[in-house]
């Protein structure tokens, strides 16, 4: 992929050159929510009282009725500074899944970043204040609450089972709250699909159903009207079309558990940062190993720094399977729980030693 011809649809606080994060669709959202009528809320009453035949109640119409009430605008305003140093509201509008009837909804981390109020637009046309209960750069996933009951809500499906060729269905907000509550069809393109996104590599379900700006946050469905996804990526590049993402909802799921406990998401660390020949290159050094990671800043009450690791160490392998790059380090302790206890082997002057590191929780400042 050429990527100089790669054109980013919207800012994304983890965007890279080829991934777009299908992101806030900035603007005058708030404005343009008044644009959606009671007429426009009234033909979506008359539809879901029309009789289809066995021909017309697709999949996609069934998901429709059954998520789309449960799928909301969220429009993110926040604060930035201008060429004069002088405060400046803005806005973006993005989507998000109602899964719990009290009003716990999860949307995407960039949709809700930086936010200085959340309004959460619902499908009944009432807008009310959210509160950022707790969000998670990582895995792109917020949670935000508003006050209400008996709110309408999506079932999570099992991410686990879905297989590549079935139907699949989008849900969300593409553009703004003029185009709330859109309807996208395609299939799942692919599962478990691995996207190296800042050095960090995350799982993500592949599909083709149209993903725009706005949609972020918003659900992918099955046939049997199951949210199996949450949306929040596109490859936007020249002669690309219908690539979009979907973090799976059993990850959502076990997010969503962390941060409604705890308020964030717990995660262990060695507390040492690496290069790889890679990554050093993009900060201007030149790094001459053939194999492991460098380790070029370390904290000495960390778990690596308890253990006896020091700064020049070269991180071979982390239980006995060999670790090449920052991404692979990366992966090997997020596959632990905090308290696990790994055999690190490292590099030290030419020669090869073992060591055991118990995983500690990354302090909050380090996320």
């Amino acid at each position: 992929m050429n990527k100089k011809k790669t054109s980013l649809m919207v800012a994304a606080m983890l965007a890279v050159s080829a991934i777009t994060f299908s992101g806030c669709s900035a603007g005058t959202a708030a404005d343009n929510s008044a644009s959606v009528s009671e007429s426009a809320q009234g033909s979506q009453k008359a539809n879901a009282d029309v009789k289809l035949s066995d021909a017309r109640n697709t999949p996609a119409v069934r998901a429709a009725k059954m998520v789309g009430p449960a799928v909301v605008g969220i429009t993110n305003k926040a604060v930035v500074r201008d060429w004069f140093n002088n405060p400046v509201e803005t806005q973006g509008v993005g989507s998000g899944v109602i899964f719990r009837e009290d009003g716990y909804i999860v949307t995407n981390n960039h949709v809700v970043s930086g936010a200085k109020e959340i309004i959460v637009s619902l499908s009944d046309g009432r807008s009310l204040k959210g509160k950022l209960i707790g969000a998670d750069e990582l895995t792109d996933l917020a949670v935000v609450k508003v006050d209400g009951k008996d709110l309408p809500t999506a079932k999570f499906g099992d991410s686990d089972q879905i297989v590549v060729g079935e139907p699949a269905i989008a849900i969300g907000n593409p553009m703004g709250l003029e185009f709330r509550g859109s309807v996208t069809s395609g299939v799942v393109s692919a599962v478990n699909r691995t996207l190296d996104i800042s050095d960090k590599l995350v799982k993500l379900i592949q599909t083709d159903a149209a993903i725009n700006p706005g949609n972020s946050g918003g659900a992918l469905v099955n046939a049997d009207g199951e949210v199996i996804g949450i949306n929040s990526a596109k490859l936007a590049a020249s002669g690309v079309e219908g690539m979009g993402f979907a973090i799976p909802t059993n990850t959502v799921q076990n997010i969503i558990d962390e941060i409604m406990n705890k308020g964030y998401v717990a995660r262990p660390y060695l507390g040492v940062s690496v290069f790889d020949p890679q990554t050093a290159g993009r900060y201007g050094y030149q790094l001459n190993i053939d194999k492991g990671v460098y380790i070029f800043q370390l904290t000495l009450n960390g778990p690596c720094g308890k253990a006896g690791l020091q700064r020049g160490d070269i991180i071979l392998k982390v239980n006995d399977e060999e670790v090449n790059s920052v991404s692979d380090l990366r992966a090997k302790v997020a596959a632990h729980k905090v308290g696990d206890t790994v055999k690190v082997t490292f590099d030290r002057n030419g020669a090869s030693r073992n060591v055991d590191v118990v995983l500690e929780e990354m302090p909050q400042d380090n996320h």
